[in-house]
């Protein structure tokens, strides 16, 4: 069985972010494993989640609010990579590339939202 999901370009970007946030956090002190390394990756891994989960429920309404969950999620994200460059732990190459894969997602899921609510 195949699902839907992994065809949406959304999903794999997310993906990839998801899989950055998991490389970049390695880097961080010990001390945040269970505090801001932990937020990030949940945070990170819930937008490709979210994402999958909506698109197997069954309508296009409750897959908007799985996509409005996976954009919180980004936001969040966002919020928790600016704190981790404020504290030290991410250069600004780092910071830039994670920030421009979160905008790029979120962009894609707003645009897959608007889409689905014009239906």
């Amino acid at each position: 069985m195949e699902y839907l999901h992994k065809k949406l370009i959304v999903w794999q970007k997310s993906m990839q972010l998801a899989n950055y946030i998991y490389d970049v956090t390695e880097t961080y002190p010990s001390k945040e494993n269970f505090g801001l390394v932990d937020q990030m990756r949940r945070a990170a891994v819930s937008i490709p989640s979210n994402i999958a989960e909506g698109r197997a429920r069954s309508s296009d309404r409750e897959f908007v609010r799985f996509l409005l969950i996976a954009r919180g999620s980004c936001a969040e994200l966002d919020t928790q990579i600016l704190f981790s460059e404020a504290r030290g732990y991410l250069t600004k190459e780092k910071r830039d590339k994670v920030c421009s894969l979160c905008i790029e997602v979120s962009r894609c899921l707003t645009g897959l939202i608007e889409s689905l609510k014009q239906k």
